[in-house]
């Protein structure tokens, strides 16, 4: 597998599979077909076979696939076999809510401090963890290896939070901030614009698209 060939289609579909197999595994199922999935998720068979036969040779012909183990399968593809050790950097309202969200925690991605600059909430918890100044990010981040950087400040402050970030060391930022941030390479990055998508429903909404 060559990590560069990889399309970001895949990459997206990824996260789809796992979640129906998921499901699939709650009620019970045992194995299922490619004909199957398709049903279920609304690609085509061809596509599903091809997308898994990036990483592997996952099914059998004629048998299709065992549910257990490639939901196991996509979580290792997924690199959610492993912890992932996460700073939460803004800690108003959404950053509140992604360090009360338990199912991150549940995947593995632990989140070990908030960061703010706001003196009145300096020293608090959410869900037992503390905020700090954020003052001490890049220290932080580096005395502890911290992998992923969450942002959630406003536009203005993002691209100098990222660059803290960068500077000590994360592997990952994963970015609310409505403002796309210049990172370098080494690093990932995955930004989520919330106006984008509720844009995007407007659009299909006023052309009737279902």
């Amino acid at each position: 597998m060559q990590n560069s060939k990889i399309s970001n289609a895949i990459i997206r579909r990824l996260p789809r599979y796992r979640r129906y197999l998921g499901h699939l595994q709650n009620k019970g199922v045992k194995k299922i077909s490619s004909n199957e999935l398709s049903e279920l998720l609304g690609y085509t068979a061809s596509q599903i076979r091809q997308d898994l036969n990036t990483f592997g040779e996952f099914g059998q012909q004629g048998y299709g696939y065992e549910v257990d183990k490639l939901y196991k399968e996509i979580n290792r593809i997924l690199g959610l076999d492993r912890e992932y050790k996460t700073v939460v950097v803004g800690a108003g309202k959404l950053g509140q809510a992604i360090s009360n969200h338990n199912y991150f925690y549940k995947v593995g991605f632990t989140i070990t401090a908030l960061f703010d600059n706001n003196p009145a909430v300096i020293g608090t918890k959410v869900n037992d963890v503390e905020v700090h100044d954020v003052a001490e990010l890049e220290d932080y981040v580096r005395d502890n290896n911290i992998d992923i950087g969450v942002i959630c400040v406003q536009r203005d402050g993002a691209q100098s939070i990222a660059d803290t970030l960068v500077a000590g060391g994360v592997k990952g930022i994963w970015n609310f901030a409505p403002i796309d941030l210049e990172i370098p390479d080494k690093v990932s990055l995955e930004s989520v614009h919330l106006s984008d998508s509720l844009h995007a429903l407007s659009f299909m909404i006023k052309h009737k698209i279902p």
